[in-house]
């Protein structure tokens, strides 16, 4: 069975949509390339977003700090993160499904944005609240884009 390929462009899209679309493609079993990682918006308020996270890149474990969960500033792998928190991680299936997944920041030249398509969800200028991209707040963490 051929497996099947899917590239989105992540451009307004609203991230928490986003990546359990994405989830669900790759438990079927498809391959999928998500780019424009950067431009993925987040929806909320900006400063709770940003407070949010940054208590997030907080978290330590007392006994062994190396064993803390961890979060990457970069947007692509960010969104990876946010995408491997959709799948059942601690099993075989969660793990396979997680090596067909891959994220860019814009678009590779080898895909090229004709192949890239737009999923079927709200866009960050249909929701009614504020919002962010996920580049804009990985600056305020601290990234250098």
């Amino acid at each position: 069975m051929a497996e099947k390929e899917y590239v989105i462009d992540c451009d307004e899209q609203i991230l928490g949509r986003l990546a359990s679309r994405t989830a669900k493609l790759l438990l079927q079993g498809a391959r999928v390339t998500l780019v424009n990682a950067e431009r993925a918006a987040i929806s909320g308020h900006e400063s709770n977003i940003v407070a949010n996270y940054k208590q997030r890149l907080e978290f330590k474990d007392k006994a062994n700090p190396e064993h803390s969960p961890y979060w990457s500033r970069r947007p692509d792998f960010f969104v990876k993160r946010i995408v491997r928190g959709m799948l059942p991680w601690k099993k075989p299936r969660g793990r396979d499904a997680f090596k067909r997944l891959r994220v860019y920041i814009g678009v590779p030249a080898e895909i090229g944005k004709e192949k890239a398509t737009k999923e079927q969800t709200k866009r960050r200028s249909e929701t009614y609240e504020s919002s962010m991209t996920v580049g804009e707040l990985s600056e305020r963490l601290g990234y250098k884009m």
